[in-house]
C-alpha cells in the first residue's frame, strides 16, 4: 500500500469536482446562440401568410403573381392585395369586383350562344347542311345523315366557330358579346388579367367540346350546378380548368 500524497496544491486524480462539465465563462452564451446584440439567425424569416390549407389561401399561388405581389395596372381586383377584409380579417374576395350573379351570367351564355347559332343555322338551310324537310320527325333520316358524315360535318364547324369566338372575345377583350352587353368580363383569378390565349383556349374547349359532341343538355346541365355549387368564386367547370373568374365589369 502506497502512503504517497498528491504535491500540495494539486488535487487528486479521484476528486470528483475535476470530472464536473464546466458552463460558459459569464456574460458568454451558451454554444450555438448569438451573442447579445449581435446579428439575426441565417435563413429566411417565418411566412406571415394564411396557413397552408387555410381556405383562404390564394389557390394559385402568390395573391397576383409578380414582382412586389401587386396587381397589374388596370387590374379590376383594385388595390388590396392581401385579403384583408373591411375589419380587419381575412377575406378571399377583398379587393375583386362583385362576382356575377348567376343569372346575368347564365342570360349572356344564352346571347352567345344564339350570335353562333343563328346566322349557321341559316347557313345551314341554304346548303343542305342538315335537311330533314322531306321526313321531318323521321329518325331513319337522322340516322342516314349522320352515317353519311354530313352531321359530323356541321358539328366541326359549329365547334370550331363556338370554341374560336369564345376564345378569341376572351383573349382581346376579357368580354364576349353577350357578357359586355350585360357588364359582366372573364378575369384571371390570381390578378385580374384579361385571359392569355392558352387559358382562354382552355376555357373554351371545356365549356364547348363535350357539348356539342355527345351531350348537349347533360354537359350544360353539369356546368350549371358546377357554377352554383363552387364557393367562394362560382367557378364552372370551365373556369376551374383555366383558373378564370367571372365578375361584374367596372367599366
Amino acid at each position: 500500500m502506497s502512503h504517497d500524497q498528491p504535491p500540495p496544491g494539486e488535487p487528486p486524480e479521484e476528486d470528483p469536482f475535476l470530472k464536473k462539465p464546466q458552463g460558459p465563462p459569464p456574460g458568454e452564451p451558451p454554444p450555438g446562440e448569438p451573442p447579445p446584440g449581435g446579428p439575426p439567425p441565417e435563413g429566411p424569416p417565418p411566412s406571415q401568410g394564411p396557413p397552408p390549407g387555410s381556405p383562404y389561401e390564394s389557390p394559385y399561388g402568390a395573391p397576383y403573381g409578380g414582382a412586389g405581389g401587386q396587381p397589374p395596372p388596370g387590374s379590376p381586383y383594385g388595390s388590396n392585395v392581401h385579403g384583408e377584409g373591411p375589419y380587419g380579417g381575412t377575406d378571399p374576395l377583398a379587393g375583386m369586383p362583385p362576382l356575377a350573379p348567376f343569372g346575368t351570367r347564365f342570360l349572356a351564355r344564352v346571347i352567345d350562344a344564339l350570335i353562333i347559332f343563328i346566322p349557321l343555322g341559316i347557313v345551314s338551310l341554304f346548303v343542305g347542311g342538315w335537311n330533314t324537310a322531306n321526313n321531318t320527325g323521321a329518325w331513319d333520316e337522322v340516322t342516314n345523315q349522320v352515317n353519311t358524315g354530313t352531321q359530323w360535318i356541321w358539328s366541326v364547324i359549329s365547334m370550331v366557330l363556338y370554341v374560336g369566338y369564345d376564345t378569341l372575345m376572351n383573349r382581346k377583350f376579357g368580354q364576349t358579346l353577350g357578357k359586355r352587353w350585360l357588364k359582366l368580363r372573364v378575369a384571371m383569378l390570381n390578378d385580374g388579367a384579361v385571359p392569355d390565349t392558352g387559358s382562354a383556349l382552355l376555357r373554351a374547349v371545356v365549356l364547348w367540346l363535350p357539348a356539342l359532341l355527345c351531350c348537349l343538355f347533360i354537359w350544360w346541365a353539369i356546368i350549371i350546378v358546377s357554377i352554383v355549387v363552387s364557393r367562394p368564386y362560382r367557378q364552372g367547370l370551365h373556369d376551374k380548368a383555366a383558373r378564370t373568374v367571372v365578375v361584374s365589369a367596372t367599366q
